[in-house]
């Protein structure tokens, strides 16, 4: 896009030029920040105040803190020791308190000398240090500390003398402590009065918003609450508001993309489909369907967001989208995350479609078209004749992988395409396919984990969304329990007791495992870093091989288990997962590759080992696999994670509700905002900083609607240099592209 330039932004200036660079470098390194406005956003994560001391009883094991406290009591030790000079050493303990609890201090070796002169009875001071474990008491091993003095004689020491009443304190690392920040930011707040505000004069005087130098004032250098809020709600609409208008121009540019509008036959393959159907469609999917058929007959292409429950029957909206592009002489792409869901989705698609999905063949119906299957496994020959139909325009429909995008796949007039599980695919991928038709595709972005609103809006902005939340009429019922396995090990032998209950009615159970189980021959994953709760138990993952081989000679011998992985071959995993579909399998071990997709019937049943170490929408997707036919689903959540910790309480929210909307915002509560938006995709830190896209869903809404207006007003914002200037420095190069290629 062609864009005005930007204005001079003295922020921008590098951050060695004015702190040296031995600092920078630091702050380079452990926090990524690089200019002066990049320290300036680097915002106090809280304030002290003055005479309120931290909670020291609330402190988190293994982490990183920074703890305002007094100092109650300091001991020196001496003790024999080979190493230290005269056979004797030295040892300053040193307990602090804040009224909610205390903490000891410990410094060995020529380390006590200063603290021992420094930190005496009743000196209050900031501590910076790991907490850890020390004959069962909390401590923090020769952390590094700032005195509160705040003398008279000594004012630029004085750490309240330039935080004024409320320190701040700033999310810090070991290598970097909060007020070595707080000094840093002291030395270039100045500068903040030269910050260019992106807002446009009337949004922010219409909303009552101080101006942005001032709230980096008074978010570094607060001298009351009221300043803090100032500044917080100043800078919550710069972030909500920046971003939107980035999303806007995208949507924009791609309203002025041409297309070619897709309207079906009226008597063609989508009217044979509909009539063949042996149910009605819910009012959700019609009403999808409909907001989906008006995008396809315009002359610019279709942007659209499907996001639905798990099973509320997203696949048919978007078989039927492809069929009316068929009808209109175009072909449709569906691009699939992996070869197992790209061949379950060919299958269900081919079983749906019947005798429509025999074009060319002897009793293909007289609308058919052919459906085909394009996977990096396939063999040469197979592959050439996938091929040979989508270059002709024989094939009307083509499900794949990322296969479908090498630069060999021709398409002979590419209509629509539609992701499914859209946030597993890069970018360049998406764009990749999107290269692939006369003019742009249509777009039919589908993501069975619901997503609250305002992360639809933030981000996939670009995109129209729809939303199934209605379940098709015989989808039955999951009941969800958790199986506390360390407390009370009985209720996983009655776990395996229900598995085979099943398996005697009829039925088939799944049982997941984080883990394969073969990593050992494989050097880079045996070398894997393990996860906190790993080291707290000391025990890896449940494996699939083990816990397979474990249940076949124990709880369920007899029944006939199998087993499916990743590493597995493709042919592999299709034949275990056709044995499956068809009955001759009772019980099917995996890791998560049947997250999605997978659609059996017949299994009603799943235990999830080791349930604590999955996300809460994984564990909601797991479990939309059983309760899918007549009978009533259940889904077991073992776990060895004691009653009171966050991960018992996380899987107690999955197991108390069904609803995927629900579970995505106490997903989303509990797990960084940047995980969310997009990072992975674009590989840019997020952008968000004091902005949380659940609390603060009212003003994201508000900044989408400014957004919109001021881009159509002004799509080059020719008039608003200044927030040409903030778009300019969130959107750097990747995140550009992010947006450019959603």
């Amino acid at each position: 896009m062609d864009l005005v330039p930007a204005l001079e932004e003295p922020l921008r200036q590098p951050l060695k030029s004015v702190l040296g660079p031995a600092t920078a470098k630091v702050m380079a390194e452990h926090l990524g920040l690089l200019t002066v406005g990049d320290l300036l956003h680097h915002y106090p994560r809280r304030y002290e105040e003055r005479g309120q001391l931290t909670h020291l009883a609330d402190l988190p094991m293994d982490e990183h803190v920074t703890v305002v406290a007094q100092v109650a009591d300091a001991r020196l030790h001496t003790f024999a020791s080979t190493k230290a000079p005269r056979g004797k050493g030295q040892r300053l303990e040193v307990t602090i308190t804040d009224g909610s609890g205390r903490l000891q201090l410990v410094f060995f070796g020529a380390g006590v000398h200063k603290p021992h002169k420094e930190l005496l009875p009743g000196t209050r001071a900031m501590f910076a240090g790991k907490v850890s474990v020390f004959n069962r008491r909390l401590q923090l091993a020769h952390p590094a500390y700032e005195l509160l003095r705040g003398t008279d004689d000594d004012p630029a020491e004085s750490v309240e003398a330039w935080a004024g009443a409320l320190i701040p304190i700033y999310p810090a690392t070991a290598k970097l402590e909060s007020w070595k920040i707080g000094k840093a930011i002291q030395t270039v707040l100045p500068t903040a009065q030269d910050a260019v505000d992106p807002l446009p004069d009337s949004l922010r005087e219409g909303r009552g918003l101080v101006p942005l130098p001032e709230a980096l004032l008074k978010i570094h250098r607060p001298h009351t609450k009221a300043d803090i809020e100032d500044a917080r709600s100043r800078l919550k609409w710069d972030e909500a508001f920046v971003l939107q208008v980035a999303l806007a121009r995208r949507r924009h540019a791609d309203a002025q993309l041409p297309a070619v509008p897709r309207k079906p036959a009226p008597d063609g393959l989508l009217t044979a489909f509909d009539a063949r159907l042996p149910f009605t469609l819910t009012d959700g999917q019609q009403r999808v369907s409909r907001e989906i058929f008006d995008d396809l007959a315009t002359d610019h292409p279709m942007h659209r967001l499907l996001q639905g429950e798990v099973g509320s029957g997203k696949t048919m909206v978007a078989l039927r989208a492809m069929l009316a592009v068929v009808d209109a002489g175009g072909q449709a792409a569906m691009l699939a995350p992996t070869e197992v869901l790209a061949q379950q989705h060919h299958r269900s698609v081919v079983e749906m479609m019947g005798e429509l999905a025999e074009g060319g063949m002897l009793g293909g119906a007289e609308q058919a078209t052919k459906v085909v299957l394009l996977t990096g496994s396939m063999g040469a020959a197979a592959r050439r004749h996938a091929l040979l139909d989508l270059t002709t325009g024989e094939a009307g429909i083509v499900i794949g992988t990322h296969a479908l995008i090498e630069d060999k796949v021709q398409f002979h007039d590419l209509g629509l395409v539609v992701v499914d599980e859209q946030h597993r695919f890069g970018v360049e991928q998406r764009d990749a396919l999107r290269g692939k038709g006369k003019q742009p595709p249509h777009l039919l972005v589908m993501t069975a984990t619901p997503i609250p609103r305002t992360v639809a809006m933030t981000v996939f902005g670009d995109l129209e969304t729809s939303v199934l939340d209605q379940l098709p009429a015989g989808r039955s019922p999951i009941a969800s329990h958790v199986v506390p396995a360390a407390d009370k090990p009985h209720f996983l032998s009655r776990a395996w007791e229900r598995v085979r209950e099943e398996v005697e009615n009829g039925h088939q159970a799944y049982v997941v495992c984080p883990r394969i189980g073969d990593e050992e021959d494989d050097p880079k994953k045996s070398a894997r870093k393990k996860s906190p709760e790993d080291e707290a138990e000391k025990r890896p993952p449940l494996a699939v091989l083990d816990v397979a081989d474990q249940l076949t000679k124990g709880p369920l011998q007899g029944l006939r288990v199998e087993v499916l992985h990743g590493r597995m071959h493709p042919d592999d995993k299709d034949a275990v997962m056709r044995r499956f579909a068809a009955g001759e399998t009772h019980v099917l071990v995996a890791t998560t590759v049947i997250e999605v997709g997978v659609n059996v019937p017949n299994a009603t049943a799943m235990v999830i080992m080791d349930a604590d170490r999955f996300g809460v929408s994984q564990l909601h997707q797991l479990r939309g696999r059983v309760g899918r036919g007549s009978a009533p689903g259940l889904c077991l959540l073992v776990t060895e994670m004691p009653e009171a910790s966050p991960a018992r309480q996380r899987l107690g929210a999955v197991a108390s509700t069904l609803d995927g909307f629900e579970l995505s915002r106490i997903d989303l509560e509990q797990r960084r905002e940047g995980d969310v938006l997009g990072q992975a995709q674009s590989g840019a830190r997020t952008s968000l900083k004091v902005l949380a896209v659940i609390e603060d869903e009212e003003i994201i809404a508000e900044a989408r609607e400014e957004a919109t207006s001021v881009v159509a007003q002004d799509p080059e914002l020719t008039h608003l240099p200044a927030l040409r200037t903030a778009l300019d420095a969130l959107l750097d190069e990747e995140r550009e592209q992010y947006l450019e290629k959603g």
